[in-house]
């Protein structure tokens, strides 16, 4: 896009580069959620469905600052990363991907789970009868008839991702080059005088890819519905 700065593009790779990994790395975590909040009954299932659901609700800074918490340097969980593997989350770009995976990770959960919810059990009970062990029902059956809320929860966990401000600034800060995405330079040339202009232009790409997603995430969702009252 012409007349974005060198500054611009770094802030929008940066994003893209953030949502894709916490995209990525929230994927097969939000599968087994939603798989087991969809097939299972349990004993604080509920209360397990409203902590996946939490970030939505509370504000930002709050998770960023309990990120910070567990993440950080003397964190209990980043120092024990740091030590073992030479992971650090604070105040890097890795940081901003977990903070991005953990704001997403319940529109991916909610998405993927209704899938689940919709699908005919009939097709996975047949394929048992017939001598499928559960794992190769799962992999041949359950998954394929997932794929679209898979796709729908994928492309709203990366929207999500790259709209993250609260809870990625509490965390990680706003480090040109490192940190800084497309909210966070937003926010700062609104803060510097004559900053408007590219302010706008990251505005203007900002709407661009969101519009996309959820043009897409509709295409998949209407894909859906056939899918699902083919099988009715």
């Amino acid at each position: 896009m012409t007349g974005l700065s060198e500054e611009d593009w770094t802030a929008i790779l940066l994003s893209l580069k953030v949502a894709s990994v916490a995209t990525l790395a929230s994927l097969p975590v939000g599968l087994a959620l939603a798989y087991i909040l969809a097939r299972f009954r349990f004993p604080g299932r509920t209360l397990l469905d409203g902590l996946i659901h939490l970030p939505l609700v509370m504000p930002p800074v709050v998770t960023g600052y309990l990120l910070l918490l567990s993440f950080g340097r003397k964190g209990p969980i980043g120092a024990f990363l740091d030590e073992c593997c030479g992971l650090v989350f604070s105040f890097r770009w890795t940081g901003a991907a977990l903070a991005a995976a953990v704001m997403g990770l319940p529109l991916m959960v909610r998405a993927i789970r209704l899938t689940l919810e919709s699908q005919d059990r009939r097709l996975e009970q047949a394929a048992g009868t017939l001598g499928a062990r559960p794992l190769f029902v799962f992999a041949t059956v359950t998954l394929p008839l997932a794929l679209p809320g898979i796709l729908a929860g994928s492309i709203l966990s990366f929207a999500k991702a790259l709209g993250e401000f609260g809870a990625t600034i509490t965390f990680v800060s706003n480090i040109p080059g490192e940190t800084q995405t497309i909210p966070a330079a937003i926010y700062t040339f609104t803060q510097v005088p004559g900053g408007d202009a590219n302010a706008l232009r990251l505005t203007a790409v900002s709407i661009v890819i969101s519009l996309f997603a959820l043009i897409a995430s509709e295409i998949l969702a209407r894909r859906l519905n056939r899918q699902v009252a083919s099988f009715s």
